[in-house]
């Protein structure tokens, strides 16, 4: 594939929507992935925040095969900050 150019997220249909410079279109089904790589509620939390606030590293996660590793580096962005 070539650079991706956008991302969205499609509450509707619950999946993240990437365009492609090519013009090809990608649908990434974040059941799947969650069903997948989140085994704990913090790991949930974690791919949602994720979806909501950053699609296009969400997308390239998953198309690069990182996403296990960043869930393993136990990063938290779904607990309020003070």
């Amino acid at each position: 594939m070539n650079k991706l150019l956008s991302c969205r997220f499609n509450m509707d249909t619950n999946r993240v929507e990437a365009r492609f410079e090519d013009g090809t279109t990608l649908a990434i089904g974040c059941i799947a992935v969650e069903d997948e790589y989140g085994s704990t509620p913090a790991q949930r939390a974690e791919l949602d925040w994720l979806l909501y606030n950053k699609p296009l590293e969400y997308t390239q996660l998953v198309l690069g095969g990182e996403i296990e590793r960043y869930l393993s580096l136990d990063c938290d962005h779904s607990r309020l900050e003070d």
